[in-house]
């Protein structure tokens, strides 16, 4: 037998490897943490403070279907050219990443205020950071119970 032919990968060899992929995508998803959370959060800072206030995180308390979320990050800033908001991270503890969005700005927005929808996978704490152009970051955070979560694994 020559060489090529020994390493001619097989049909059997395929499937069986094609297998051990699969077994390897079916383990338990990696889960963000409290730990992973403020590790996120020290790596969008730059390890600078987050000092509470400034920013107001409106989202309910209570979620009955952690599918379909709704979230809103307002921040208190004039949005003129010297003094605007560059961009607002939402972080949560218990999603499988620990950073659920960044929304970038600049003053032509006129005003430093997102919305969106998200998934949560459980009762966790969510976190909202604002970076300001003069380099300053501000937060708030807020605590909600999820009774039907999102991402269930089946």
């Amino acid at each position: 037998m020559r060489e090529t032919e020994t390493m001619r990968p097989t049909r059997r060899g395929v499937l069986a490897a094609g297998a051990g992929a699969l077994a390897l995508l079916v383990v338990r998803p990696a889960r963000a943490t409290p730990e992973t959370m403020a590790a996120a959060i020290r790596e969008f800072t730059g390890w600078s403070e987050a000092r509470k206030g400034r920013v107001a995180l409106d989202i309910p308390a209570l979620v009955e279907n952690g599918n379909s979320v709704p979230l809103k990050v307002s921040v208190e800033s004039p949005m003129t050219p010297d003094d605007f908001v560059t961009t607002i991270a939402v972080f949560n503890e218990r999603n499988p990443q620990p950073n659920v969005a960044n929304f970038h700005l600049t003053a032509r927005a006129g005003r430093a205020e997102v919305s969106t929808r998200i998934r949560l996978g459980d009762s966790q704490k969510i976190v909202a950071v604002a970076r300001l152009s003069d380099g300053s970051f501000w937060s708030d955070e807020a605590e909600l119970v999820v009774t039907l979560p999102a991402c269930v694994e089946s």
